[in-house]
């Protein structure tokens, strides 16, 4: 009997251990300029499955996430971020996607980016 509860102790351990975070906050930084890139960084953001809370902050551009680490992992939403032409430093956007973008919101233009500072 004492090696059973020895042996399910150690199992609850190990799961408790290993378990994921299903309230995860995370932030990291990902490019853009405007309102418009906000709308379009969050709603990307939000459409990961296990995406539940999304902020994306025009001046830091830093994108702070609460995820289901047992749904998503940080690395999808990255990508699902770069697909609608947003990079991130672990995952750049395509050519394709960024040429998607409003004029607006071509981050990478210097011209640009100093009409969105007046």
């Amino acid at each position: 009997m004492k090696k059973l509860f020895l042996f399910l102790g150690i199992v609850l351990i190990t799961l408790s251990a290993t378990a994921q975070n299903k309230n995860a906050k995370v932030s990291f930084e990902v490019d853009g300029i405007c309102g418009m890139c906000k709308k379009r960084i969050e709603k990307a953001a939000l459409n990961t499955k296990g995406v539940k809370y999304a902020s994306w902050d025009v001046k830091t551009h830093m994108l702070s996430l609460i995820i289901d680490e047992r749904k998503t992992a940080v690395k999808t939403v990255q990508e699902n971020v770069a697909a609608v032409g947003h990079s991130t430093k672990e995952v750049a956007t395509t050519e394709e996607a960024y040429n998607n973008l409003d004029p607006c919101c071509k981050y990478k233009d210097e011209e640009i980016v100093k009409d969105h500072e007046k």
